[in-house]
Order: structure tokens, then C-alpha cells, then sequence
């Protein structure tokens, strides 16, 4: 595993990343509505797709600085549901995983 500098270097650069990412979706959105009714509902239907993409950036950005938190209080790296060490290479894959892949199973997540 990588140290703890490098591994919180990367969540930032990842958190950067996602906030740049809902930046330039906020911007594709306030693109007004185009006066052709047809071309309204594509519209909108990109909208839908942006807004399930802006969610999802929202929530792996949560996730990432809950991540940097856990760091911080020395606690990366435990799963926090049972508590027990999160497999390196789950981490290695999901550097902001919060729970091993057992509990990660159990709750639904994959």
C-alpha cells in the first residue's frame, strides 16, 4: 500500500477532479431550452442524464471526503461497519471504500 501522504494526494486530486467534473455539468445545464418542442425533450432528457451524473459525482465526492476524514483521525483503511482491515487491493481499486467487501456485499453496494 502506499503511504498515507500519497494515498490522501490522491484522494484530494480525485476530489479536485470530480468538482471540476459537476462544475462543467452545472454549465451544460443552464444551456437555454431550445424553441423547437422536439428538441425540448431531448433536451430535457439530457438534463435527466446530467442530473443522474452531477448525483452521482455528488455522492463519490461525499464518499472521498469522508475518506480524507478517516485518514485524518487515523482510522483509513478499517472498515466502518465492522471494523476490520479493508483488503489493500480493494483499496488500491476504491481508495475511498468505506467498508470491506463483506460488508460491502451485505449492505447492497457489490
Amino acid at each position: 500500500m502506499h503511504n498515507l501522504s500519497e494515498i490522501r494526494a490522491g484522494l484530494v486530486a480525485r476530489l479536485d477532479r470530480l468538482a471540476a467534473q459537476v462544475e462543467r455539468l452545472e454549465s451544460q445545464q443552464r444551456v437555454p431550452l431550445d424553441d423547437d418542442s422536439g428538441e425540448q425533450a431531448i433536451e430535457r432528457e439530457d438534463d435527466e442524464t446530467i442530473d443522474a451524473q452531477q448525483s452521482a459525482a455528488a455522492a463519490e465526492m461525499k464518499a472521498v471526503r469522508l475518506a480524507i476524514a478517516r485518514l485524518d483521525a487515523g482510522h483509513y483503511g478499517l472498515c466502518t461497519a465492522c471494523g476490520i482491515p479493508i483488503d489493500a487491493a480493494r483499496l488500491e481499486a476504491v481508495p475511498h471504500a468505506a467498508h470491506c467487501i463483506e460488508c460491502e456485499r451485505e449492505f447492497g453496494g457489490g
